[in-house]
């Protein structure tokens, strides 16, 4: 329900690379909600013939902020899931 702005990368780990025909798929996962800040874990899989690989991972800290760039409250809701195919 508005910007945020990344304001940290906690850890970011790469393990493997990518490939030319990978499937890349990417998972996050909130870890923590403060009053205006969201942390998220995100995990990145490539699919290889037979096989299934991490190849990097992270925790990146996200900040909602204003028209004017400055840091504001998260609404508060309950929590949902939302599916990404609609």
């Amino acid at each position: 329900q508005g910007r945020v702005a990344t304001v940290a990368v906690h850890t970011m780990e790469f393990h493997r690379p990518v490939t030319v025909g990978d499937l890349v798929s990417s998972f996050a996962r909130i870890e923590k909600v403060g009053s205006s800040s969201v942390t998220v874990r995100v995990e990145v899989y490539a699919q290889r013939p037979g096989v299934c690989v991490k190849v990097t991972e992270a925790v990146i800290v996200y900040v909602a902020v204003d028209g004017e760039g400055r840091r504001r409250p998260l609404p508060v809701h309950e929590p949902s899931f939302v599916s990404v195919y609609g």
